[in-house]
């Protein structure tokens, strides 16, 4: 099978696929069933992409088929009129270039997790009090990539340090292809800058790390609950009467794997022990995905893969504006709007090289 025909193959059952599912969106059966409706509204609004792009494919095949024939049997009398169709001609081929180029990458098949809820967890790793500092400024960095993206975000639990600073905090990001979006910020983040507390005024270098999980469901993950060991305590921190004087604190250990988990947020202890929980879901299943990845980076050279936390992956240097993404080497001199949220390039460079990554894997 030619290239040319596996690509006509794929676009067109993709077409078909779409048109079948717009179908069964009506589908009474369908309707009352929110679980179903909901598996094929997403399966639906993934394959529009593709199926639009499919679309104008196609009317740009039949028009290069008929300019073509214009072309050939054009003479004479109507030589202008060849010349203008072989003129069409070269155009639409060169447009035909590009969009063969755009289907590729459409025709990659999406990872089922990219659109699922992102659980992104930040904790101050080297640097003392510094580090938690820039945990902070890395947690609104990403609130505000969310409001601009029009997600929403729901804390799970914090972890305060001193001067504003976070010794951890983690968050969930609910939107349309969050998990997508933010799954390569996944490790360590490293900043280079004069400290509030510097009186010397030395650049001083400090790390948090950010793990990006996507958000289990439960049937995904089935827990035992002979497996877990659960712990009720104080709740310490911001959470107006009830902090210090009812057990609200939830603490959660998973004994298969020794994941432990803390959630204090909320006043009522059912509602932070549902989140802990929800949490430890997305850990076992990120678990799960990251040894996936571990077995196909075996097979091949990963450029931005997911799955290692302690790797360094980007800079953000206050003396140079300067931030880098090591993995991709994408040099940016916008640091302030980056931290001020203004993450659009950076998240669409990786998505790129990651959607370059698994289309060499297809050997595409």
């Amino acid at each position: 099978m030619s290239d040319r025909d596996t690509l006509e193959d794929r676009l067109s059952a993709a077409a078909e696929r779409y048109e079948k599912l717009a179908r069964r969106l009506a589908e009474p059966e369908v309707l009352s069933d929110m679980a179903l409706l909901r598996d094929v509204a997403r399966e639906h609004s993934a394959l529009e992409p593709l199926a639009r792009a499919a679309e104008r494919h196609f009317k740009l095949l039949d028009d290069l088929r008929q300019a073509r024939e214009v072309a050939a049997e054009s003479g004479g009398e109507l030589a202008e009129l060849a010349e203008l169709a072989a003129a069409e001609v070269a155009e639409l081929e060169a447009e035909r270039g590009a969009a063969r180029e755009e289907l590729r990458h459409l025709l990659v098949p999406k990872d089922p997790l990219d659109d699922r809820p992102a659980v992104v967890e930040i904790r101050a790793g080297t640097g003392g009090d510094e580090a938690a500092l820039f945990a902070a400024d890395l947690y609104r960095m990403y609130a505000r990539f969310a409001a601009e993206s029009g997600w929403d975000v729901e804390l799970v639990s914090t972890s305060e340090g001193v001067l504003g600073g976070l010794k951890e905090i983690v968050f969930v990001v609910r939107g349309s292809d969050a998990y997508g979006r933010l799954r390569y910020e996944s490790g360590v983040h490293r900043v280079q800058r004069v400290p509030e507390t510097e009186s010397q005024g030395r650049v001083h270098t400090s790390a948090a790390t950010v793990a990006v999980l996507p958000e289990a469901e439960e049937v995904d993950i089935r827990i035992d609950p002979a497996d877990l060991k659960i712990d009720v305590f104080r709740s310490s921190g911001p959470g107006g009467q009830s902090v210090n004087t009812t057990d609200s604190a939830v603490r959660i250990t998973h004994g298969p794997t020794g994941l432990v988990v803390s959630c204090q947020d909320e006043k009522s202890q059912h509602k932070n022990k549902a989140r802990a929980l929800k949490v430890l879901r997305s850990r076992l299943l990120d678990r799960m995905v990251a040894e996936q990845e571990a077995e196909r980076a075996r097979e091949r050279r990963t450029q931005v893969g997911t799955g290692d936390r302690s790797m360094k992956i980007r800079t953000y240097n206050f003396p140079q504006n300067r931030v880098t993404d090591h993995r991709i080497h994408l040099t940016s001199h916008r640091l302030e709007a980056i931290l001020a949220g203004d993450l659009h390039e950076i998240v669409e460079a990786l998505r790129l090289a990651g959607t370059e990554e698994r289309m060499a894997a297809e050997g595409g």
